[in-house]
């Protein structure tokens, strides 16, 4: 049996069903007394981002072949305890990409330009002209932390509308090609010369915060902040101080340290400007849901096949 345990394309999920059968409760990572009940039947478990994989829900797995996770990221899944039980996981890596960078090149557009907040205002019979001037994307600099493929696109993407990119990424060698595409800096450089900063890092130890306090007092005045990478790499409230202080423009944040926030979680966005705050979709869209659902569909079908 597959469990697919949060929201998969209906073609992916029929492909997987002309070979296996299939159980798919889009909510049951809401529930985990239920996820670890259903996954003592699984071979293959599908996930997103939601649902945690851990040591104790895969003490109940003992059929568990391999687990696919449609995305990238793997923070939610103990891949130690997945190596351990014999467990393969699957990430669907680079079906999302052109989706994350598309939402970056908006997000940096909206913020920058500061004209798509005013439909209040005008219903209401104003007309805030020079509230709403902001600034061209073209000849900006995009600062990227983290230069792996979803970085590389970005910066791809932004040159063709007159941006320079610069990069840091000390996982990358300074002889990979992709740094044609950008040039290298140190983090706290950056910082300091970037209009726009987007981060594609993972969660881990060494990134958990890296953009706090300090660092948003160094960035450049005027500048904006994107995070579409992981929730617990930046600073929330920190974020929302700079903002209102003036120290930087304005932040789009796809991803948060809990999710959803919630009301109380929420309450540190309240009354913050040029703030774009978005439910972690900025890699999900209607085609790259299909790609990444039909993707990780293949993954698992052929791995149980081998298995058989």
């Amino acid at each position: 049996m597959i469990l697919i345990t949060e929201f998969m394309d209906d073609a992916a999920i029929a492909a997987l069903r002309k070979y296996h059968d299939v159980v798919h409760i889009p909510d049951l990572a809401d529930n985990p007394d239920e996820l670890a009940r259903h996954v003592e039947s699984a071979s293959a478990l599908i996930v997103r981002n939601r649902t945690l994989v851990t040591e104790k829900l895969l003490l109940h797995a003992d059929r568990l072949e391999c687990i696919g996770r449609l995305g990238v990221g793997l923070d939610n899944i103990d891949l130690a305890a997945c190596r351990k039980k014999g467990v393969a996981v699957y990430p669907a890596t680079g079906a999302n990409d052109r989706s994350v960078a598309e939402y970056v090149i908006a997000a940096a557009m909206m913020l920058l330009r500061r004209a798509y907040s005013a439909n209040e205002t005008i219903i209401a019979g104003g007309w805030p002209r020079q509230n709403c001037v902001g600034s061209e994307i073209h000849g900006k600099t995009l600062g990227l932390i983290g230069f792996g493929s979803i970085g590389q696109l970005t910066a791809e993407m932004a040159g063709a509308l007159g941006m320079e990119a610069i990069a840091f990424d000390p996982h990358l060698p300074p002889n990979n090609d992709a740094w044609k595409l950008a040039a290298r800096r140190e983090l706290d450089v950056l910082l300091s010369e970037a209009d726009v900063i987007s981060l594609h890092v993972p969660l881990a130890p060494e990134t958990r915060n890296l953009i706090g306090a300090a660092e948003l007092a160094s960035m450049k005045s005027g500048s904006i902040l994107i995070n579409t990478s992981r929730g617990g790499t930046v600073d929330e409230d920190a974020v929302a101080d700079a903002i209102k202080s003036g120290k930087i423009l304005g932040a789009a944040l796809d991803v948060f340290g809990t999710e959803p926030p919630g009301r109380a979680g929420g309450a540190r966005f309240k009354g913050v400007p040029n703030l774009l705050l978005t439910p972690h979709i900025a890699g999900v869209t209607l085609e790259s849901n299909q790609r990444v659902s039909m993707l990780i569909a293949e993954k698992v079908l052929v791995h149980l096949k081998d298995c058989d």
